[in-house]
Protein backbone atom coordinates (compact mmCIF):
# COMPACT_ATOMS: atom_id res chain seq x y z
CA UNK A 1 0.00 0.00 0.00
CA UNK A 2 1.15 3.54 -0.82
CA UNK A 3 0.48 5.65 2.28
CA UNK A 4 -0.13 9.40 2.22
CA UNK A 5 0.32 11.28 5.48
CA UNK A 6 -2.19 14.11 5.22
CA UNK A 7 -1.66 16.97 7.64
CA UNK A 8 -2.02 20.69 8.12
CA UNK A 9 -3.03 23.03 10.89
CA UNK A 10 -6.52 23.48 12.31
CA UNK A 11 -9.21 24.52 9.78
CA UNK A 12 -6.81 24.30 6.83
CA UNK A 13 -9.20 21.82 5.19
CA UNK A 14 -7.61 18.40 5.71
CA UNK A 15 -11.01 16.72 5.84
CA UNK A 16 -12.02 18.32 2.54
CA UNK A 17 -8.90 16.94 0.86
CA UNK A 18 -9.34 13.56 2.60
CA UNK A 19 -12.88 13.37 1.20
CA UNK A 20 -11.58 14.02 -2.31
CA UNK A 21 -8.96 11.28 -1.90
CA UNK A 22 -11.58 8.86 -0.59
CA UNK A 23 -13.75 9.50 -3.66
CA UNK A 24 -10.70 8.72 -5.81
CA UNK A 25 -10.49 5.29 -4.14
CA UNK A 26 -8.10 5.80 -1.21
CA UNK A 27 -8.64 4.18 2.17
CA UNK A 28 -8.81 7.15 4.56
CA UNK A 29 -8.20 7.00 8.30
CA UNK A 30 -9.08 10.05 10.40
CA UNK A 31 -6.72 10.16 13.39
CA UNK A 32 -9.10 12.48 15.27
CA UNK A 33 -11.89 9.89 14.96
CA UNK A 34 -9.45 7.17 16.06
CA UNK A 35 -8.47 9.31 19.07
CA UNK A 36 -12.17 9.58 19.95
CA UNK A 37 -12.40 5.77 19.61
CA UNK A 38 -9.30 5.30 21.81
CA UNK A 39 -10.76 7.55 24.56
CA UNK A 40 -14.12 5.78 24.82
CA UNK A 41 -15.35 4.77 28.28
CA UNK A 42 -13.59 1.81 29.86
CA UNK A 43 -10.39 1.99 27.82
CA UNK A 44 -6.91 2.32 29.34
CA UNK A 45 -6.56 5.65 27.49
CA UNK A 46 -9.71 7.02 29.13
CA UNK A 47 -8.53 5.92 32.58
CA UNK A 48 -5.14 7.61 32.10
CA UNK A 49 -6.81 10.84 30.94
CA UNK A 50 -9.00 10.90 34.07
CA UNK A 51 -5.95 10.18 36.26
CA UNK A 52 -4.08 13.12 34.67
CA UNK A 53 -6.89 15.68 34.26
CA UNK A 54 -9.35 14.66 36.96
CA UNK A 55 -13.09 13.89 36.85
CA UNK A 56 -13.81 17.27 35.18
CA UNK A 57 -12.57 15.64 31.94
CA UNK A 58 -15.69 13.43 32.00
CA UNK A 59 -19.20 14.25 30.89
CA UNK A 60 -22.35 13.13 32.72
CA UNK A 61 -22.47 10.03 30.49
CA UNK A 62 -19.05 8.83 31.70
CA UNK A 63 -17.41 9.56 28.36
CA UNK A 64 -14.57 12.06 27.91
CA UNK A 65 -16.06 15.54 27.45
CA UNK A 66 -13.92 16.64 24.50
CA UNK A 67 -14.92 20.31 24.68
CA UNK A 68 -14.06 20.44 28.39
CA UNK A 69 -10.80 18.59 27.79
CA UNK A 70 -10.02 20.97 24.91
CA UNK A 71 -10.56 23.96 27.20
CA UNK A 72 -8.09 22.41 29.69
CA UNK A 73 -5.30 21.68 27.20
CA UNK A 74 -5.44 24.37 24.49
CA UNK A 75 -4.19 27.09 26.85
CA UNK A 76 -1.61 24.89 28.61
CA UNK A 77 1.21 23.48 26.43
CA UNK A 78 2.36 21.04 29.14
CA UNK A 79 -1.17 19.65 29.54
CA UNK A 80 -1.53 19.31 25.76
CA UNK A 81 1.79 17.43 25.62
CA UNK A 82 0.64 15.08 28.42
CA UNK A 83 -2.63 14.38 26.59
CA UNK A 84 -0.79 13.62 23.36
CA UNK A 85 1.60 11.23 25.15
CA UNK A 86 -1.44 9.33 26.42
CA UNK A 87 -3.43 9.25 23.16
CA UNK A 88 -0.91 9.14 20.29
CA UNK A 89 0.53 5.63 20.89
CA UNK A 90 -2.98 4.08 20.87
CA UNK A 91 -3.93 5.97 17.71
CA UNK A 92 -0.73 4.94 15.90
CA UNK A 93 -1.20 1.28 16.85
CA UNK A 94 -4.80 1.24 15.61
CA UNK A 95 -3.90 3.17 12.43
CA UNK A 96 -1.25 0.61 11.48
CA UNK A 97 -3.61 -2.28 12.26
CA UNK A 98 -6.36 -0.86 10.02
CA UNK A 99 -3.97 0.01 7.18
CA UNK A 100 -2.55 -3.51 7.15
CA UNK A 101 -6.09 -4.95 6.97
CA UNK A 102 -7.05 -2.86 3.91
CA UNK A 103 -6.63 -4.11 0.35
CA UNK A 104 -6.82 -0.69 -1.30
CA UNK A 105 -3.65 0.43 -3.13
CA UNK A 106 -3.57 3.89 -1.49
CA UNK A 107 -4.05 4.66 2.18
CA UNK A 108 -4.36 8.09 3.78
CA UNK A 109 -3.63 8.97 7.41
CA UNK A 110 -5.35 12.29 8.11
CA UNK A 111 -3.78 13.71 11.27
CA UNK A 112 -3.18 17.24 12.52
CA UNK A 113 -0.21 16.00 14.61
CA UNK A 114 1.06 13.47 12.07
CA UNK A 115 4.63 14.80 12.04
CA UNK A 116 4.76 15.63 15.75
CA UNK A 117 3.53 12.11 16.63
CA UNK A 118 6.32 10.48 14.61
CA UNK A 119 4.01 8.95 11.98
CA UNK A 120 6.11 10.14 9.03
CA UNK A 121 8.02 6.84 9.11
CA UNK A 122 4.85 4.97 8.09
CA UNK A 123 4.15 7.21 5.05
CA UNK A 124 5.42 7.20 1.47
CA UNK A 125 4.61 10.90 1.07
CA UNK A 126 3.57 13.83 3.25
CA UNK A 127 0.79 16.07 1.92
CA UNK A 128 0.29 19.34 3.77
CA UNK A 129 -2.96 21.29 3.41
CA UNK A 130 -2.63 25.02 3.97
CA UNK A 131 -5.00 27.98 4.24
CA UNK A 132 -4.51 31.64 5.03
CA UNK A 133 -4.98 32.78 8.64
CA UNK A 134 -8.25 34.70 7.95
CA UNK A 135 -9.68 31.62 6.18
CA UNK A 136 -8.80 29.42 9.18
CA UNK A 137 -10.42 31.83 11.65
CA UNK A 138 -13.54 32.13 9.48
CA UNK A 139 -13.91 28.35 9.21
CA UNK A 140 -13.55 27.82 12.97
CA UNK A 141 -16.19 30.48 13.68
CA UNK A 142 -18.55 29.11 11.02
CA UNK A 143 -18.14 25.35 11.45
CA UNK A 144 -17.32 24.96 15.16
CA UNK A 145 -19.23 27.86 16.65
CA UNK A 146 -16.14 29.39 18.23
CA UNK A 147 -15.74 33.09 18.88
CA UNK A 148 -12.96 34.86 16.97
CA UNK A 149 -10.91 34.98 20.22
CA UNK A 150 -11.37 31.22 20.77
CA UNK A 151 -10.42 30.52 17.15
CA UNK A 152 -7.28 32.65 17.51
CA UNK A 153 -6.34 30.75 20.70
CA UNK A 154 -6.71 27.37 18.97
CA UNK A 155 -4.63 28.50 15.99
CA UNK A 156 -1.94 30.03 18.23
CA UNK A 157 -1.67 26.76 20.21
CA UNK A 158 -0.37 24.96 17.12
CA UNK A 159 3.15 24.79 15.73
CA UNK A 160 3.74 27.21 12.84
CA UNK A 161 2.45 25.98 9.47
CA UNK A 162 5.87 26.63 7.90
CA UNK A 163 7.35 23.72 9.87
CA UNK A 164 4.91 21.30 8.24
CA UNK A 165 5.34 22.83 4.77
CA UNK A 166 9.12 22.41 5.06
CA UNK A 167 8.60 18.63 5.42
CA UNK A 168 5.98 18.29 2.68
CA UNK A 169 6.25 16.30 -0.52
CA UNK A 170 2.99 17.90 -1.71
CA UNK A 171 1.40 21.19 -0.58
CA UNK A 172 -2.30 21.78 -1.25
CA UNK A 173 -3.40 25.41 -0.86
CA UNK A 174 -7.01 25.20 0.30
CA UNK A 175 -7.62 28.96 0.69
CA UNK A 176 -9.58 29.29 -2.54
CA UNK A 177 -12.45 27.48 -4.22
CA UNK A 178 -13.17 23.74 -4.04
CA UNK A 179 -12.46 23.53 -7.75
CA UNK A 180 -8.95 24.96 -7.22
CA UNK A 181 -8.33 22.52 -4.37
CA UNK A 182 -9.65 19.56 -6.40
CA UNK A 183 -7.37 20.45 -9.30
CA UNK A 184 -4.30 20.37 -7.01
CA UNK A 185 -5.42 17.05 -5.48
CA UNK A 186 -5.91 15.49 -8.93
CA UNK A 187 -2.42 16.57 -10.07
CA UNK A 188 -0.82 15.03 -6.98
CA UNK A 189 -3.00 11.88 -7.17
CA UNK A 190 -2.08 11.23 -10.80
CA UNK A 191 1.60 11.37 -9.86
CA UNK A 192 1.17 8.34 -7.54
CA UNK A 193 2.27 5.24 -9.50
CA UNK A 194 -0.23 2.85 -7.87
CA UNK A 195 -3.09 5.33 -8.32
CA UNK A 196 -2.52 5.40 -12.08
CA UNK A 197 -2.36 1.61 -12.34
Amino acid sequence: MYVIGLTGNIAAGKSTVAGMLERLGAYVLDADALAHWAMRAGTPVQRRIVMRFGPQALGADGEIDRSQLGALVFTDPAALRDLEQIVHPAVIEETLRRLSASEKPVGVIEAIKLLEAGMRQYCNAIWVVTATHPVQVGRLVRTRGLTVAQAETRIAAQPPEAGKVAQADVVIDNSGSLRETRSQVMRAWEAIPVARG
